[in-house]
């Protein structure tokens, strides 16, 4: 098997692992907590996005990647880094702006991610020499993904309502 293959079959174990914890134990955990403390909990997967500055870091991965494709991705990610920690402080004050932060934040993390997986499938990027950023494409980008879902759903679903208890504005998550 080819390390292109290995990538993507890791890749979507990864996704779907983080996707049944997501489902068996966070969400119902989550539930009989505010929606702020839910939020909290799921951008702080993603304060450490600033990791991906190491794509900067000479001889971390294939010289032969481009460098525009990794500026996009260690800047965007070192900005959703710091949105999401920003987000976080803004959720525990209650400050007004902090569900519209979170909003921002997410959306912009996740088109920041879409971003890079476009460039990963254009460049074919498994098929550079990642080194042990594989691990950051394989296992924490998954976990990034999932947490993203999850901050949409809980946003869309308790739209404007109060910091309550997420039962009370969006229901009992169902088991699978």
């Amino acid at each position: 098997m080819n390390n292109v293959a290995i990538f993507w079959i890791q890749l979507f174990i990864s996704v779907f692992v983080f996707s049944t914890v997501a489902a068996w134990y966070l969400l119902p955990a989550l539930a009989k907590g505010s929606r702020n403390s839910a939020l909290i909990l799921l951008l702080f997967a993603h304060v450490p996005r600033y990791v991906g500055m190491t794509l900067l870091v000479p001889g971390m991965v294939d010289s032969n990647l481009p460098k525009d494709f990794l500026s996009s991705a260690a800047y965007g990610d070192l900005l959703e880094a710091g949105l999401a920690f920003v987000t976080i402080v803004g959720l525990r004050k209650n400050w007004r702006a902090a569900i519209p932060m979170a909003w921002v934040t997410n959306v912009w993390g996740f088109v920041d991610l879409l971003n890079g997986v476009r460039g990963v499938l254009k460049l074919n990027v498994p098929s550079f020499d990642l080194a042990t950023f594989w691990y950051v494409y394989t296992f924490y980008a998954p976990l990034v993904i999932v947490s993203h879902l999850l901050i949409f759903w809980i946003l869309i679903k308790s739209g404007r309502g109060l910091n309550r208890p997420l039962t009370e504005t969006v229901g009992k998550p169902r088991p699978l």
